[in-house]
């Protein structure tokens, strides 16, 4: 049987991996700047993170969500702290998309509307209603495109308005930085403006922190350093560290019922424990303010780099712009120099997406390495 052809593939075939280093079938390692799509929040096979795995899978894997599960409280009570989101409610599930589409659900749900309002150059997955409100026509079947959505730019305060007071909205749905869409963010002012409106015109605001979650941003989730106050928080990608989990984060104020959201495999046993975790390296090896500090060092080494036109995002959450498009370079970074870097939907733009216990010096090496593969 042949594999459904969807991934154009680079000739690596990772076998083992730790830290940020990856091992492929010749014995050759590489640099990890990338973490696949920013989920290796805390290194590659943390000994801590093995560790819990092992003992939770000798003493019970799976069962569904028809039982008792305590180790979901721990999770709750764990997030609780360490997000300070006291007054919200917890939802796990098995992906960023499907996280998405749980938030889109229940604020439909909440509010008795079905259009949404997303932003251009955004992605928040490829399931059905999250497919439709990620701008990009070429992932969207028709099927997809039969929800009402509408589309607008970061910034403009009138459209915004204009769509919001026609009274059909039930969300708004944005990344405080977008991640495969380049790393673009709102400015603070649009932010509470936004933040605003949606109270005023009862409209659900959802934060999707799939990507920038957990950390990366410098902050526990990106929309905090805005200071605003979601209805519904999206998470996945790191929170489990290459486990596959997701949640959400439910305002108090929505109410929960029987069968409204469901399913089979979120919150299990496994799940639970990769993230509870990945909770306890990040607040043990203090990774929310590695990844905060190592920013400005990035910054000043990008800095020495005449072809880097701008370097975008916020804490380990970041883009090198170019007026080149990248795709030759990250090539070469990985064929010639060992390193893997990401790319987005704005082609000038090498995304950076480390585990947040990189150290300095191998940033430091990375730069090394970009500068020799530029000259």
């Amino acid at each position: 049987m042949k594999i459904f052809d969807v991934y154009p593939l680079y000739k690596v075939t990772p076998v083992s991996a730790r830290g940020i280093t990856i091992t492929d079938d010749q014995g050759i390692e590489y640099l990890d700047f990338y973490g696949g799509h920013a989920v290796i929040s805390i290194g590659h096979s943390h000994p801590t993170y093995v560790k819990r795995l092992k003992s939770q899978l000798d003493k019970m894997g799976f069962y569904s969500n028809s039982v008792a599960n305590p180790l979901q409280a721990s999770l709750a009570a764990k997030l609780t702290k360490m997000a300070q989101c006291e007054q919200y409610q917890l939802f796990l599930c098995n992906s960023g998309a499907e996280a998405n589409e749980n938030a889109l659900k229940l604020a439909s749900f909440h509010t008795g509307k079905s259009r949404v309002i997303a932003f251009h150059n955004s992605f928040h997955g490829r399931t059905s209603a999250a497919v439709a409100v990620t701008d990009n026509p070429k992932i969207n079947a028709p099927l997809n495109s039969q929800h009402q959505v509408t589309f607008l730019d970061f910034d403009d305060q009138e459209s915004l308005k204009t769509e919001l007071s026609k009274g059909d909205v039930c969300a708004v749905i944005l990344e405080a930085i977008q991640g495969v869409g380049g790393l673009d963010q709102p400015s603070p002012s649009f932010y509470h403006f936004l933040a605003d409106c949606c109270k005023k015109y009862n409209v659900m605001l959802i934060a999707d922190e799939v990507q920038s979650g957990f950390g990366r941003s410098g902050k526990f989730f990106a929309f905090q350093h805005y200071k605003v106050e979601p209805d519904i928080i999206s998470m996945a990608k790191g929170m489990g560290n290459g486990f596959p989990v997701g949640g959400i984060l439910i305002h108090e104020k929505i109410k929960a019922s029987f069968g409204i959201l469901g399913t089979t495999f979120g919150g299990n046993h496994l799940a639970c424990t990769a993230v509870l975790a990945v909770l306890e390296v990040m607040e043990s090896e203090n990774l929310i303010a590695n990844a905060a500090a190592l920013e400005s060092y990035f910054r000043e080494e990008a800095a020495r780099i005449s072809q880097v036109k701008r370097v975008k995002g916020r804490g380990l959450m970041l883009g090198l712009e170019f007026d080149f498009k990248v795709a030759s370079l990250r090539e070469k970074l990985i064929y010639d120099y060992h390193i893997f870097t990401g790319g987005a939907k704005d082609k000038f733009v090498l995304r950076i997406l480390p585990s947040l216990g990189v150290t300095q010096d191998e940033l430091y090496k990375f730069f090394v390495a970009l500068k020799a593969a530029l000259s």
